[in-house]
C-alpha cells in the first residue's frame, strides 16, 4: 500500500510527529486532490490517521509500530542498493571478460 511515492514521502514526514495537511502540500509539492487521494489510502488502511483541530486537519503516523516498518524497510533498501552498488565490481573479479568497457558497452564490441 504505501508503495506510491507520494504516500511514502508523507510516511516519511510524519515520522517526526503530526503534520497540518496543508504543510505536508507544501513539502511534497502535489496537487491537493492527489494528496487527499494518497491520504485517504493510508487512513483506509490504517497506516495514518487524520487528527481535526478546529478547521485545521493533521495527519500522523497510527502508531509506533508505523515508525519501527518505514526504519526497518530504509535499513532494508540501502542493504539493497549498496549490494547492487558492489555487485559489478564483484563480477568482474570474478570473471574480467564480462566487465564493461567505458561507455557501458562489452569489451567485446
Amino acid at each position: 500500500m504505501p508503495g506510491h511515492p507520494e504516500r511514502v514521502r508523507v510516511l516519511e514526514l510524519l515520522q517526526n510527529g503530526p503534520i497540518p495537511v496543508r504543510d505536508l502540500l507544501g513539502e511534497i509539492e502535489v496537487e491537493p486532490s492527489s494528496l487527499s487521494q494518497q491520504l485517504a489510502v493510508l487512513r483506509r488502511s490504517g497506516i495514518v490517521v487524520s487528527i481535526r483541530e478546529g478547521s485545521a486537519v493533521s495527519c500522523a503516523l497510527a502508531g509506533g509500530n508505523v515508525a519501527e516498518l518505514l526504519g526497518a524497510a530504509r535499513r532494508i533498501l540501502f542493504e539493497l542498493i549498496t549490494g547492487q552498488s558492489e555487485l559489478p565490481a564483484e563480477l568482474q573479479q570474478a570473471n574480467p571478460q564480462l566487465a564493461l568497457a567505458p561507455g557501458g558497452t562489452s569489451p567485446r564490441s
